[in-house]
C-alpha cells in the first residue's frame, strides 16, 4: 500500500470516529490499557539499559538527582521503569488522557513508588512546570496534533544543558522502506489509532507511526532545538536525542 492510499484510508477512519478524528480513549474500551501493555516488554528490556546509557551524559545525572518528565506516560509504565532505576532523581508522568493518569497512579501504588513519581493530567503545550534535566517522548509523538509547537513547549521547560528523549518506531524515511513485517503492523496501527487521534486535537499535522527519522527530526529542529541525534535503534524503535 502506498503512502497515499494509507493516508486516504487513514482520513477515512478518522472520520467514521466524527469531525476531526477520533479521540484517543475512544476507540474502545481499554485501547490506552492493551497499548501500554503492548509497549511494556520493550520497555523494560531497553530503558535503563540501552535507551537511556546513549544520551550523552544523561545516566549521570539521573544518578545524581535529576528531574524529569514524562510526556505522554500513558499508564505509567515508563515512567515507573525509570523512577526504579534512578531513585535520586524526580520523575512527573504527564498525559492528557485521564483514565490513563488514573491507571498509572494505580501502578505506582502497587509498586511502592507513589512516594517518587507523580502523574498529572495536562497537554504537553499546557505543562506548567519547568526545569527539567530530561523530558521523554516514548512512543507518542506521532500522535501529538501540534509536533512543532510541542517541540517549541518541550524546548521551554528543559534546562539550557538538558535533553529530550524521543523514542518513535522504527522506520524508514520512504514507503518502501518500510514494506517489512515491522513497517506493516506500525502502518496497520498507525492507520487506526495514531492518524486518527492526531487529526482530533490542534492543527492534527497526522505524522503516523512510520513518519522516519528525517520528518521527525525536522519536526523538532522547528521547535528551536539546535541538535539532533539517532543515540540507538532496536528492531522495533530508534531514539532521538535532542539538545537546545
Amino acid at each position: 500500500m502506498s503512502c497515499y492510499h494509507v493516508a486516504l484510508w487513514g482520513l477515512w477512519v478518522s472520520g467514521c470516529g466524527g469531525e476531526g478524528g477520533v479521540r484517543w480513549g475512544d476507540t474502545g474500551g481499554c485501547l490506552f490499557c492493551a497499548t501500554g501493555a503492548f509497549f511494556r516488554p520493550g520497555y523494560v528490556n531497553n530503558i535503563a539499559q540501552n535507551w537511556l546509557p546513549a544520551l550523552d551524559g544523561t545516566v549521570e545525572k539521573l544518578k545524581a538527582g535529576g528531574k524529569v518528565a514524562d510526556v505522554g506516560c500513558g499508564v505509567g509504565f515508563s515512567t515507573l521503569l525509570m523512577a526504579r532505576a534512578f531513585p535520586n532523581s524526580e520523575f512527573v508522568g504527564f498525559d492528557f488522557h485521564e483514565g490513563s493518569v488514573a491507571a498509572a497512579r494505580g501502578h505506582a501504588r502497587e509498586h511502592g513508588l507513589e512516594g517518587r513519581v507523580r502523574f498529572e493530567v495536562a497537554r504537553a503545550k499546557e505543562i506548567t512546570e519547568d526545569g527539567f534535566d530530561l523530558v521523554t517522548f516514548f512512543d507518542c509523538l506521532h500522535d501529538v496534533g501540534d509536533p512543532r509547537g510541542c517541540a517549541a513547549h518541550m524546548r521551554r521547560i528543559l534546562k539550557p544543558d538538558g535533553a529530550w528523549m524521543v523514542v518513535e518506531p522504527i522506520a524508514g524515511d520512504r514507503a518502501e522502506d518500510n514494506m517489512n513485517p515491522v513497517g506493516r503492523l506500525y502502518y496497520n496501527a498507525s492507520t487506526m489509532i495514531c492518524v486518527p487521534t492526531s487529526l482530533d486535537q490542534e492543527v492534527g499535522e497526522g505524522l503516523g507511526a512510520q513518519a522516519g527519522e528525517a520528518k521527525l527530526s525536522a519536526v523538532i529542529r522547528d521547535g528551536g532545538f539546535s541538535r539532533v541525534r539517532r543515540a540507538t535503534e532496536g528492531p522495533f524503535n530508534m531514539v532521538l536525542e535532542a539538545r537546545p
